[in-house]
């Protein structure tokens, strides 16, 4: 507050009180892939490119490498924001998977290093991670750690495996919440071999998992949803609704997500690669992704404020009002934030130091459903009375 002299009226304006938390977007779309063929101009090497009309991009693509099979797979289900990352193909697999991990080259990042750059060039991140075709156990290792790092969610093949046990020894090499392990691969047309082919199953779930996030929210799993732009499977899975006893049902339970063709094809399975089993489920992993995120980026404006108790008690009930809105739309089952005194000694907060507690319940998935079926004799002590009255 202004204390030089001053005969007069001054207003002085304060911009105390919530703040609106807006939740960040997800449904944005990074993969990394080959395309020697591609226009180096819409996909220069190495570099993040964002793709806001994704058959534009497709037009650009090019006929060779993964680029315009990932694309295609991609627009099957919308149009959602989409950085690519084109790297060059390799003389041989090894190569190919060094260009494709990346690093740093003159100070700027290369292969899937360059997702991580998205955010500072093109204003945009990427949550929904995949190398369709080309995620190799290593591939998928450093993939996992970029998700980490940009908190964000990848979906990989059980690269190579051709039976169910392959499958299930290839899961047991990650522990990451922020992983989803595929198998096998969808089949569909190829337009430029007049043939079917393998068609990518991770290409398929970046697509839908944005187009999910878009129509239904981060809240729900990417089981049991349509997949289009398929015709078939690529290996027999025996699936049952009603029996766990199946190739899908093993799959499952070792936590691989399978395809299986009931009123379309779909993916199974909603499980993730985490070692703790309170983020088992894709969306209690997203659910987590997209609180921190949503409440640090939210909070940008609280730093270097005066630390008075207004202060606090704003955050705090902006923090709830997020919540009750997160809740009443059914992202949510519960939440709350409250200041802890505890956590909160006169020592951190002399220092700058602040901490807001918050808890928050996601929302499970339906994923054993059971129905208690009884025979009785009940409904026929009263026959009699029936008959009668028909």
């Amino acid at each position: 507050m202004a204390t030089d002299y001053h005969h007069g009226v001054r207003v002085i304006e304060v911009s105390d009180g919530t703040r609106p938390i807006r939740t960040i977007e997800t449904a944005v779309i990074g993969v990394v892939c080959t395309g020697e063929t591609a226009d180096a101009d819409t996909f220069p090497l190495n570099r993040p490119a964002l793709i806001t009309d994704i058959n534009n991009g497709i037009s650009a693509a090019g006929t060779t490498g993964t680029l315009p099979y990932a694309l295609d797979a991609i627009k099957d289900h919308g149009n959602p924001l989409t950085v690519v990352v084109r790297v060059p193909e390799g003389a041989d697999e090894a190569e190919t998977t060094s260009n494709l991990i990346g690093g740093v080259v003159n100070g700027k990042k290369t292969g899937m290093q360059a997702l991580t750059a998205a955010k500072p060039l093109l204003g945009v991140q990427p949550r929904i991670l995949g190398v369709p075709g080309l995620d190799n156990e290593n591939v998928t290792a450093e993939l996992v750690s970029i998700a980490q790092l940009t908190r964000s969610f990848a979906y990989a093949s059980c690269y190579g495996c051709e039976t169910i046990e392959e499958a299930i020894a290839y899961r047991d090499g990650f522990g990451a919440r922020e992983l989803m392990l595929i198998w096998p691969d969808f089949v569909n047309w190829d337009t430029q071999a007049n043939a079917e082919r393998n068609a990518y199953a991770t290409a398929r779930a970046l697509g839908l998992r944005a187009q999910i996030d878009e129509d239904i929210g981060w809240h729900k799993t990417l089981s049991n949803v349509p997949v289009n732009g398929v015709s078939g499977i690529n290996k027999d899975v025996y699936w049952d609704l009603q029996s766990p006893a199946t190739d899908a049902g093993v799959l499952n339970a070792k936590d691989v997500t399978t395809l299986i063709n009931n009123k379309g094809y779909r993916f199974w399975g909603s499980r993730t690669c985490s070692a703790d089993p309170l983020f088992a489920f894709e969306n209690y992993t997203r659910t987590a992704q997209v609180l921190a995120d949503t409440m640090a980026e939210a909070h940008f404006w609280a730093v270097d404020k005066p630390m008075n108790p207004t202060l606090v008690r704003d955050i705090i009930d902006g923090v709830n009002a997020k919540f009750r809105d997160l809740v009443a739309r059914g992202y949510l089952i519960g939440g709350e934030a409250w200041f802890d005194p505890a956590k909160n000694s006169k020592e951190n907060l002399k220092a700058g130091k602040l901490m807001i507690s918050y808890d928050y319940t996601p929302v499970p998935p339906l994923e054993n459903l059971m129905f208690e079926q009884k025979i009785t004799d009940d409904y026929l002590v009263d026959f009699a009375t029936m008959v009668a009255a028909a």
